[in-house]
Order: structure tokens, then sequence, then C-alpha cells
């Protein structure tokens, strides 16, 4: 008999047969001799942490899915049903779920948070202390409701390594309720099906419970007085845990800041060693890159940031030991500006723990630096000081302890300038001697500068032009950068204090006269004026140095130039008001040196004879 004609006595069924047991042969036999053992997950330092992954539905691409959005389920088979998850030995809880959506309240004196019970997720959390700048104010709502919306995620989204679990755990409507102690897990949803009132009143437990059948997910949310939260999950499919993670989606912060824009203002982060890391929106990159079960392990906490406010994930138990781990993405959403569509990113940030079930605690809330430090970890590092934080942190501790015995920060700004100008009046002093004996010689410079300006700056005459006047400062005893070394002291207190001015949320809506805000520019443009002409008369009374009339007119502009940048560039009002206050003290302190020590005779009449 020929080989095709045995072929036909074999049954389609029969040959499905024989081929499903092979096949299950051949992967029961290379699992037991051949596959790789799964990777421990151990936090390192700067390097991925790879999870064991959960198997993935063929049909539904992790890359092709938001982590923490809402994944459309594959159409391959039964919801739930189509993941690579071995059934464990214990009884999957039966099919559990809300009949209505209702939004669920907690708030204390702090915050207002509004849940949903469609993911059990947050759909609102109001920071009561604080408002937001749009005109007229509101309450400041760190959750952005458009963003979240058209990228399909919110925050205390679950992270799921398969997408369609993952779709099933964001959308599903939980039972929410106040959970009873002692009760049985197979009786929870008895006891979470009602709530005992509506908003619930801080200290509190919420609770979210709901099942299929295969795929059972757990959150609660442990509330009390302060701006920490307790957080746990727990997802199992068929009775097997699943590795879990919690995510902040849908963007963060104040979303109605103008200068600079919101986006340019929201960070991920997270802390390694002590060390702080910050994420802006450029360095992050799209959602597939992070596949089923990487993580990066070993950060101390995590999460996402705005200038002033923060969402970040910490340690259950206090300790920094670098058993965080984390991932961080953007995704891109439609915005109208200038009646034009365009893409604007949208950072996310999800966090996890080796340990099942997760627990861990989050922060949410102001960057309030002595708040911060007092958190365990303390996470004062989130406020930013810049590249001058030796300078500004001095400033900024200086400014919170005058705030404690003068009323207003515009106020402790005065004093504070008051103080400093007063501790640089000695250089102020030696400075301005400087300048006198610059002028005495201006005019001796000036002729050398003549016989030397027919060459050329390259031209090794005009080393010769630097060591004769070189030789005149030296024979009348002058630094030649002392008349402004008083000048390039203050630049960098200047710089330091619009960072503190700028990081510091104590200083965000601070009000002085008509300034609502001494972090943001003056709104009516008058203390840059003012700053403008004040300098200006400094300069007219501080003796000129040059001789050449267009170094003497361009000492004249600058203080015109410098009230200009105040108009043009967004530096706070505070640094406006210091450097107002430090003109101010500038005019007195140069009309006592003007007449304490007063301009050699012979300078004038060289000065006379010029004009």
């Amino acid at each position: 008999m020929s080989e095709p004609q045995k072929k036909k006595e074999l049954s389609s069924e029969m040959r499905i047969l024989i081929a499903s047991i092979l096949s299950m042969a051949v992967i029961l036999l290379w699992a037991k001799f051949f596959a790789p053992k799964p990777p421990a997950n151990l936090p390192q330092a700067n390097r991925t942490a790879i999870t064991a992954p959960a198997a993935v539905n063929p049909a539904a691409s992790p890359s092709s899915t938001t982590p923490g959005a809402a994944a459309k389920p594959s159409s391959a088979g039964p919801a739930g049903v189509a993941t690579g998850i071995a059934p464990s030995n214990a009884a999957a809880m039966p099919p559990t779920a809300a009949k209505e959506e209702p939004n669920i309240v907690v708030e204390n004196e702090l915050y207002r948070v509004e849940f949903s019970n469609r993911g059990g997720v947050v759909k609102s959390w109001q920071l009561k202390k604080y408002k937001d700048d749009s005109k007229p104010q509101r309450v400041l709502d760190v959750v952005h409701p458009e963003a979240a919306a058209q990228v399909g995620g919110w925050p205390f989204s679950l992270v799921l390594d398969d997408p369609q679990l993952e779709a099933q755990a964001n959308t599903a409507l939980y039972m929410a309720g106040v959970p009873e102690p002692g009760v049985h897990p197979e009786d929870l949803a008895a006891h979470y099906a009602g709530l005992p009132s509506n908003p619930l009143k801080a200290p509190a437990e919420l609770a979210f419970v709901w099942s299929d059948g295969h795929l059972e997910v757990r959150k609660t949310f442990r509330f009390d007085d302060s701006y920490v939260v307790r957080v746990e999950t727990a997802a199992k499919f068929n009775g097997a845990p699943v590795k879990t993670g919690v995510a902040w989606l849908g963007g963060f912060g104040d979303p109605t800041v103008q200068n600079p824009a919101p986006v340019d203002t929201t960070f991920t982060f997270y802390n390694e060693g002590g060390k702080l890391t910050d994420l802006p929106y450029k360095k992050l990159e799209g959602p597939e890159k992070w596949g089923p079960g990487v993580w990066m392990g070993g950060k101390d906490f995590a999460g996402i940031e705005d200038r002033y406010f923060a969402a970040a994930f910490l340690p259950v138990n206090g300790i920094a030991s670098g058993s965080i781990e984390t991932r961080y993405w953007k995704v891109l959403r439609t915005v109208q500006k200038d009646g034009k569509e365009e893409q604007e990113p949208v950072s996310e940030v999800a966090a996890a723990t080796s340990a099942e079930p997760l627990a861990f605690r989050v922060y949410v809330g102001p960057k309030d630096y002595d708040d911060l430090k007092a958190l365990k970890p303390p996470l004062q590092s989130l406020v930013n000081f810049g590249f001058l934080e030796f300078i500004a942190e001095p400033l900024f501790h200086g400014l919170k302890w005058l705030h404690k015995y003068i009323h207003g920060y515009g106020w402790a700004i005065i004093v504070m300038t008051l103080v400093i100008n007063m501790l640089l009046f000695p250089l102020r002093i030696s400075s301005y001697k400087t300048t006198l004996k610059m002028q005495r010689v201006a005019p001796e410079i000036k002729a050398i500068q003549e016989r030397y300006k027919k060459y050329k700056l390259n031209d090794p005459k005009k080393q010769e032009m630097n060591k004769e006047v070189m030789a005149i400062y030296s024979r009348e005893g002058i630094n030649p950068v002392g008349g402004c070394f008083q000048m390039f002291l203050q630049m960098p207190i200047w710089f330091g204090l619009n960072s503190a001015l700028r990081g510091a949320i104590e200083l965000r809506h601070a009000h002085w006269l008509w300034i609502n805000d001494l972090a943001a520019k003056d709104p009516y443009y008058v203390l840059p004026v003012v700053v403008g002409v004040s300098m200006y008369l400094v300069s007219k009374m501080t003796p000129m140095t040059a001789a050449d009339p267009q170094q003497q007119q361009m000492m004249k502009i600058m203080p015109i130039m410098f009230a200009g940048s105040f108009i043009i560039f967004p530096f706070s009002s505070g640094l406006a008001l210091y450097i107002l206050t430090s003109s101010l003290v500038g005019i007195v302190q140069q009309w006592y040196l003007n007449r304490t020590h007063p301009a050699p005779a012979a300078a004038k009449q060289i000065s006379r004879g010029k004009k």
C-alpha cells in the first residue's frame, strides 16, 4: 500500500490527536531538561531587573498596548481564558462584580479623592490647600481628566504582563466598600456591597474587589490625616498570583501653568542609592520599551512630579532599601494649539515590588521641604534648586526662618536683602576705592591704548600694551577686577535666589502688595521698570572707570537692558523685589561713600577737560 493511501486511513481528528500528544511530549521534555530557570528578580543598580513573565496571549502583543491603558480583548478566545498562566490548587474566587458605577469620595482636611469603581481608579485628587493658575482660581486637581480620557488610563490603574488581563482589571466594575476585620476572603463580596457614608472621612479604608471566575483582583486604600496613602493590590488568575504594578497614568500636576508649559515641568523620577534621577519627557521612550516582566529594580522610591507637587511610591516599611521597581514611558495625546492639532507627550510611571501581594505607601501632595524631609524615606531632594543649589538652599532656609517672625514672604525678602547688603558693604567700600584709583589713572591708560590701537588683536605689540597697563595697575596697587567684585558676587546670589523662589512651593502664590505670586513675573511690570530706574541712578552716582565715551554710554544702557530682561523672561517677581531693594540700598550707600570719600580734584579736572 502506498504512503498516500496510508494517510487517507487516518481521520482528521486522529491526526490532530497524535500531533497534540507529540507536541505536549516535546514541550514537557524540553521544560524538564532544557528550559532555563526563571531569573531571580534582584534589584540591580542602573540595570533592568527581569521578573518571571506571565505568558502573553499571542493574539495581543504587549507592544501594541499602553501599560495601564485599557487594552482591547482579543477575539482568539474568551476573556480571561487565553493566557499561559498555569492554574494552582487554590480555588478561584466566584464571579464578583458591581452592577452600577457610583463615584466614591474620600476626604480629610488636606485632600478630596474621587474614585470610580470602574477599574478601581482615581478620577480626581484635589489638594484643598492649593489653588491652580486658572482665572478664576480653583482648587488644584493633580489628575488631568482630559488627558486620562484620551490616553485611556487613570491614576492607580494596574499594570499586568498580559495586556488582555490588564484591560479586564482596569475596566471591570468592582464592588467597593469598607472591609470588615476578620472576614473570610470567600465572604468579601457580601461585605463590600455597600458604603456606610459618602464621602468617607479619613481616617478610612476603602477596598475594591472583582472577579470573573478566572481573574481575581483586590485593591485596598488606607487613608489617614496626612498626604500619605497606603495601597495594597493583589491579582490572581485561576488561583495563581499574577505580577502586578500600580501606575499613575494620564498626566500629573497643575495643568493651568503658563510659563513654562505643564509638559515641560512634568518629570518622572526615581531614587537609587541616595541619588535622584529626574526624567523629562524628552528622555522617555514609548511603552513598547517595557516587555512582559521587565522592571527596573533597586529603587528607594519612584514617581512623577511637576515643579511644586509630587506623587511618590514609597516602601511600606519606610526604609530606603531598594525594594521599589519602576517603569516609565510617554504616550501621545492630541491637543489644540492656535487652532491646529498637535501631538503632546504625556509622561507616565508605574511602580511595583518583588513581593506579592503588592504593598507600598504613596505620597500625593506638595513638595514642601520640611514635610518631605520628615517622610521615611526623606524626599526633600525632590525640591529642585537648580545647579546653584549650594546658594539657593541657604537663601531659602533663611527666608523661611525670617518668615517665622515677619508676616509675608515679600517683606521677608526685603529684610533679607538689607541683611545681605549690609554684610557686603565692606566689599562695596573696597570696590569704590578701587574705582577711584582706576578713574585717576584712566587718562594714562587711554593714552597707552591710543598708541597701540593701530595694531591687530593678535599682533605681538598688543602684549606690550598689556604689560604697560599692568605696570600702571601694579604701581598704583589696583586690582583690575576689584571694582567689579561686588557685582560678580551678587550675580550668583541673584540666580540662586531666583531658583529658590521658583523651586519652593512656600513661595508659590505668595502675596505682596499688588503681586499675587512672588514665584512668577510681576503681572503689571511695575517692579522691572522701577528696577531699571534705580539701577540707572546707582550707575550715575558711581564714578566711571572707563574713559571711552562708548563704554560710558554702554554702562548707562545696561540698567535698561537688565530691566527689559525681566519683562521678556520669566524671572520671579521676588527676585525683582530683591534687586530693587538692593538698588535702593545701593543708592544710600553710594551717597554715603561719595560724601565720605570724594573723588580727587585732579580726576574732576581731567573729566571736565574731556567734556
